[in-house]
């Protein structure tokens, strides 16, 4: 009976504070990725509140600094994205055979309407929530550096005495994971952007930046980021020529091929070691139950796992298991 009220109090905190946790493990993630800058700086005798401040300001700024720099592109590119897509619709409406454009009618959608539109305002309202978390976590990653020590030993008293050793352990194995998905994805991202922006240019794609810094944004969810950033790229590159569009598929796929099987494994090492079904698991149970910000904390709480099934569920059924023979 008890487990039963239990599991529903439980599902009834996620429906209320499902954003809150978000933030949280978000922050906890970042924080673990800065924590080495912050301690090479006090090796240096800075003090800690110093070093994290300068750490989580360095990092922030860039992100802020590159949107400064770039805000004007980008704004211009987004509302020439904006013509062409209409235009592309257009053009394709007029195209499609007219029983098509009266069933797309009987499913809801309205004759004439952008097919687009729903899909793009879904798209912008994740971007904008997962801007809102990334900014919320930032403030809270500032203060888990200064007070890592702290706040550890305070969530360690809460774990009965007899679990402490697995509990530091599993710590430590999760702390890895979590560094090495922070630094793994920012490599492999940047790589990203930066072929995704070199390709797009060189063959005079629209929009190349907003692509780059979107197929940067996508390359964070591994195996299936990079290949769902490859749908815009063929819209605008079909707004040019119906080849060029075609040609955005070997361009990206090329890519993907290249870094799950020669990049990402030098960078993750064995850190992150699931398989591509493992992940695509992850990934479609995270999205399903947090939207964008889900997805990308998939990978990291999947590699954990295994983790978790060693040192406590493995452990529980020995132990069961004897209990039972005796």
């Amino acid at each position: 009976m008890w487990k039963v009220i239990t599991a529903i109090a439980l599902v009834w905190l996620w429906l209320r504070l499902w954003q809150l946790v978000m933030v949280v493990l978000v922050a906890i993630i970042i924080a673990v990725g800065l924590a080495p800058a912050t301690r090479w700086l006090e090796r240096r005798r800075w003090p800690r509140w110093a070093a994290a401040a300068v750490v989580t300001l360095v990092v922030f700024g860039a992100f802020v600094g590159f949107f400064a720099l770039t805000w004007a592109s980008l704004s211009d590119q987004a509302r020439d994205v904006g013509g062409r897509i209409g235009e592309l619709e257009q053009d394709v409406a007029k195209r499609v055979p007219k029983p098509l454009i009266e069933l797309f009618g009987q499913a809801g959608g309205k004759p004439g309407a952008s097919m687009i539109a729903p899909y793009a305002a879904r798209l912008g309202r994740e971007v904008v929530s997962g801007i809102v978390v990334f900014v919320l976590a930032f403030i809270l990653v500032l203060y888990l550096l200064v007070e890592a020590e702290l706040t550890y030993a305070w969530v360690r008293h809460f774990v009965p005495e007899k679990h402490r050793a697995r509990f530091d352990q599993t710590a430590r194995e999760a702390r890895e994971v979590a560094f090495g998905f922070v630094v793994g994805n920012i490599i492999t991202s940047i790589f990203a952007a930066a072929y995704t922006f070199t390709v797009l240019t060189a063959l005079r794609v629209p929009a190349a930046l907003l692509l780059s810094l979107l197929a940067f944004v996508c390359d964070f969810i591994p195996v299936v980021g990079f290949v769902v950033a490859v749908t815009p790229a063929i819209l605008m590159a079909a707004t040019v020529s119906g080849t060029l569009a075609l040609a955005m598929i070997p361009v990206y796929l090329f890519y993907h091929f290249v870094e799950n099987y020669f990049i990402a494994p030098r960078v993750y090492g064995a850190r992150l070691e699931l398989s591509k079904v493992a992940v695509l698991l992850a990934f479609a149970v995270g999205a399903e139950l947090a939207g964008v910000i889900g997805a990308l904390l998939a990978l990291p709480l999947a590699a954990v796992f295994p983790t978790i099934e060693r040192l406590w569920l493995r452990q529980a059924r020995i132990s069961q298991e004897t209990s039972a023979d005796e």
